[in-house]
């Protein structure tokens, strides 16, 4: 397959989900490189969007890709497609498959049926990996293995965001489509006050620090928009796929360390590995034993993925597509503090 994209400033480029916290970056990103089309599509309309006259023109188009008239409006004449929208937030299986996998087969066929696209850009997941028979020393690349069997059920979302890969790259070999995946790890920023789950959950209200050590696999939101769009428009990479993270990467440790003394404090009792080990196996029991008596949000495929000791690397990033993160992880922390700040102080 030719992969040779030529994509001009004129080129009409698609972003789903482009009012979301990752995507609204990827837009100016776009804006900021001098495209003059960039059309962005969303569920809903938000307070200012609307179509703008003037050079860089940014389009706005609201609708639902699971309709096959709203896929055909947003593809029209689109020579790349980054695919921020998916499904998030659901426990069903069904739901998730619907939202992520079902949808981006309306958006692949629009696409393909208009015939204008050259480069399809899926933003994936570092769920999908098993990380269980990690046989790198402990370091997690685009070449260890993608979760299958019981692993590949470990979530809804998890389940979706394979299930979902596994289609665009059917459709890259079938309809000989040049797509890319771009698998981000944990994206943080101003605009987003959470703490991952890779650094630990908050059952009943209390906090349980399981990262410990651990290396967090943390990507700051520009940096991950700057992937994303370089990923649609560098050639020779078809078929590839990369993972999203930045240098300098803190430890669980401490990064909730610097959490607690810059946004506020709050206790968190530190669980070892052998025991988050331990309890994520005996709710995994407890769950077959009960017929799904609980929910199934704990299981040793979750620990492996989540909480095992695993470093990360950005090679093939930086290698393939001249990446480099341009906010500095200490830049990128600081800016994020202060933001989870004012969200503390009008609480």
């Amino acid at each position: 397959m030719r992969d040779e994209l030529d994509i001009s400033l004129e080129a009409p480029i698609l972003v789903t989900g482009g009012a979301g916290f990752i995507g609204s970056r990827v837009v100016k990103n776009l804006v900021d490189r001098g495209f003059k089309h960039v059309r962005c599509f969303s569920r809903r309309p938000l307070p200012g969007q609307g179509s703008e006259s003037g050079t860089p023109r940014v389009e706005w188009i609201h609708g639902n890709l699971h309709s096959n008239d709203d896929c055909a409006r947003a593809t029209k004449g689109v020579q790349v497609i980054l695919h921020l929208a998916a499904g998030t937030g659901t426990k069903s299986y069904a739901d998730a498959f619907l939202n992520s996998v079902v949808t981006t087969r309306n958006l692949l066929d629009a696409a393909i049926s208009d015939g204008a696209l050259k480069r399809f850009v899926n933003i994936s997941s570092f769920a999908v990996y098993s990380n269980r028979n990690n046989t790198q020393s402990g370091e997690l690349d685009e070449s260890c293995p993608i979760a299958e069997g019981s692993d590949r059920w470990r979530d809804a979302y998890t389940y979706a965001k394979i299930s979902q890969d596994e289609l665009v790259a059917k459709y890259g070999r079938e309809h000989g489509l040049s797509c890319v995946l771009i698998r981000p790890g944990a994206v943080y920023g101003p605009g987003k006050h959470s703490i991952t789950g890779r650094v630990g959950i908050s059952p009943a209200g209390l906090f349980l620090h399981l990262g410990g050590g651990n290396s967090v696999p943390f990507t700051y939101v520009d940096n991950c928009a700057e992937a994303i769009v370089l990923a649609g428009l560098t050639d020779g990479i078809s078929g590839e796929a990369f993972n999203v993270v930045d240098d300098d990467l803190p430890s669980s440790r401490q990064f909730l360390a610097q959490y607690k003394k810059n946004v506020k404090k709050f206790r968190s009792v530190y669980l070892p590995h052998f025991v988050s080990y331990l309890l994520c196996l005996g709710w995994e029991k407890y769950y077959d034993y009960s017929n799904g008596q609980l929910p199934k949000a704990y299981s040793r495929a979750t620990w492996h993925s989540q909480w095992k000791r695993t470093d990360y690397r950005n090679d093939k990033l930086k290698d393939r597509l001249g990446w480099s993160p341009k906010v500095s992880t200490e830049v990128g922390m600081k800016a994020f503090f202060e933001d989870c700040q004012k969200g503390v102080a009008s609480a």
